[in-house]
């Protein structure tokens, strides 16, 4: 039986203290893009969101927030979008950038389905796909995060050669997911089966999932795909 996370005391007060960097939330009640569409009409303006026009990236599941944190303290030059559609959880991180004045980072307490009503077309440099959930079972393949129906809309909000960026310790998921990248038409950059022991890139932020991996010896498999044209 699976156990629900406890609400957060003071939640909505909470939450309402970080609206000036959550840009859109959703509610239980939007399940798909046809609802999110009715329900949300304009797509994010990134200039006025951030206040200048430096790059957008963004994380797709932001967890606790610890990625995306450390990346926006490291290239102050670009702007961070952090996606989660858990509202427990995203107010954790939330909370941070507004405590340490993170000013490149916003929030979207969205499903990853809707992004193309908040995100305007051909505008992302780049997409993290952290330790996502791989969903292993028969039949859950169409609501992985690397599935083809997902890489059509990511394709979409993507600048032309702008990356898709994957780590994952599921060596099944990842296989899954260099066969979707290809046939979506994305070029596979970097498919790399043990990012650590292949010499850990400089610049690789380390999640809280990848650090606790790494611990206990076991490989992280990375991924780079680039959209075309």
């Amino acid at each position: 039986m699976s156990m629900r996370m406890r609400r957060k005391r003071n939640f909505d007060e909470r939450m309402s203290a970080c609206s000036d960097v959550l840009l859109a939330r959703g509610t239980a009640g939007i399940l798909n893009m046809k609802e999110a569409a009715e329900r949300f009409r304009a797509t994010v303006d990134f200039t006025q969101a951030f206040h200048n026009n430096r790059p957008v990236e963004l994380e797709i599941g932001c967890g606790k927030g610890g990625f995306i944190i450390e990346t926006a303290k490291r290239r102050t030059d670009t702007n961070f979008l952090a996606l989660e559609k858990m509202s427990n959880v995203i107010l954790t991180p939330m909370e941070r950038v507004r405590q340490e004045g993170i000013g490149n980072v916003k929030f979207l307490n969205i499903r990853a389905e809707c992004l193309p009503c908040y995100i305007p077309e051909h505008s992302l440099e780049r997409i993290y796909l952290n330790f996502s959930t791989p969903l292993p079972k028969l039949g859950y393949a169409s609501q992985r995060l690397t599935h083809r129906d997902f890489l059509a809309k990511y394709e979409k909000l993507l600048k032309a050669g702008g990356e898709i960026v994957q780590k994952t310790d599921d060596r099944d998921f990842f296989e899954f997911s260099l066969q979707e990248y290809a046939a979506a038409g994305f070029h596979i950059k970097t498919a790399d089966y043990d990012l650590h022991k292949n010499g850990n890139p400089p610049d690789n932020v380390v999640t809280e999932y990848e650090q606790k991996w790494v611990e206990q010896g076991k490989p992280i498999y990375y991924a780079v795909a680039v959209k075309n044209g």
